[in-house]
This record gives structure tokens, C-alpha cells and sequence, in this order.
């Protein structure tokens, strides 16, 4: 024994504007690109890529000048990423970080017109399996780095963030509200300050 469902035309016509609004929710989408790979496609083959599905955001793992070349004037707004391995001068160095900015910031916005908004200080560098090795150097290298973008006169343009893994909280429970963020909830809480700070 079955049923019958009569058709209902609005209905139909109500879920295809719920749909559409639930798409307008969406400002922008955006995809990370490294460039670590076995057969990497050329730069300009990737941003047509990007442009073509409709990607207005990209995050790069680090400054390389083909792919910050192959963004230029593409309208997609850019994070560029500092690898962990650069955190121990950037961290002790003002003029390090500076001229980190000048090259691979200032450079490719003044001159070619790439779209860069904000600046990844370290890839997840409390990542648990790293040890600690990069846990005092990230806060140095963030103020550093926010001190060469304001020098640069990009305060006002570019932003400044560390990205966490997901690791950096843990919880006994299923329950997210009974958890806590590891041993780092006093660097959490110093970093998020600062950067709440330097956004107002």
C-alpha cells in the first residue's frame, strides 16, 4: 500500500527562495593554496581556476612571488602566510620583520596590485606536535610584524592573525563547554587581546 503527494507549485516556488536566501547568506568562499606539490599547475593556470569557480578568497603557506605575480590584479583578496621556520628571527628582529613586509607585502601591493589583507604569522604553530618549539615566538613575531605593517602605512589595510589548529582546545567531555585551551590559554588570551586592540 502506498501514498500519493499532490504537487504543490508554491511549495516549490517557497523552497527555491529558501535556497536561494540560504546562498546569499554567503559574502565569500575562499581556498588554501600551498605549493607543495608533486605536479603543481602554473600559478596563472590556478587563478583562472579560482576566478572561474567563483573563489573571491585566497590563503597562501608562504610569500612565493609566481603566485603573488599570477594574483596580481585578479580581484582576489590574499593571505599571505610566514612559515613557522621564519618565526625565530622575525620573533627578535624588528628590521627582520620589516623587511619581510617590504618584500613580500608593500612590494605587491604597490607595484602589481595584489589584493593582500592580512598576514598569517606562523601555520598553526601551536600544533601540538611541534612540541612548544614555536609557543614564545609567535606573540614577538605577531607585534613585530604589526609594527612593520603600521611603518609600511598598511595598518589601515592589511590585518594581522596567527592561525590555530583545532587542537589548541580540548575538552574530557563531548561537551565543547567543559573544555579548555590546553596550556596555551594564557598566550590565547594575551593574542587575542592585542589583536582586538590593534582592530578598533
Amino acid at each position: 500500500m502506498g501514498f500519493f503527494v499532490k504537487k504543490n507549485p508554491y511549495l516549490e516556488i517557497m523552497f527555491f527562495a529558501v535556497f536561494l536566501l540560504m546562498g546569499c547568506r554567503v559574502k565569500s568562499i575562499g581556498v588554501n593554496w600551498g605549493t607543495q606539490a608533486t605536479h603543481p599547475l602554473p600559478p596563472g593556470i590556478v587563478v583562472r581556476l579560482l576566478r572561474d569557480n567563483g573563489f573571491q578568497k585566497v590563503k597562501l603557506f608562504e610569500a612565493d612571488s609566481a603566485v603573488l605575480n599570477a594574483l596580481s590584479g585578479s580581484g582576489i583578496q590574499v593571505m599571505v602566510g610566514i612559515q613557522n621556520d621564519m618565526l625565530p628571527s622575525i620573533a627578535t628582529s624588528v628590521s627582520a620583520a620589516q623587511n619581510w613586509v617590504r618584500r613580500n607585502v608593500s612590494a605587491y601591493i604597490s607595484s602589481i596590485s595584489v589584493d593582500i589583507r592580512y598576514i598569517a604569522v606562523g601555520n598553526e604553530p601551536f600544533l601540538q606536535t611541534y612540541n612548544g618549539t614555536y609557543n614564545s615566538l609567535v606573540l614577538p613575531a605577531l607585534q613585530n610584524i604589526q609594527a612593520a605593517v603600521i611603518s609600511a602605512g598598511l595598518g589601515n589595510r592589511v590585518a594581522v592573525t596567527v592561525p590555530l589548529n583545532a587542537d589548541v582546545y580540548r575538552s574530557s567531555t563531548p561537551m565543547p563547554s567543559t573544555g579548555n585551551f590546553r596550556e596555551l590559554s594564557g598566550r590565547l588570551c594575551f593574542l587575542w587581546r592585542l589583536l582586538e586592540s590593534d582592530h578598533r
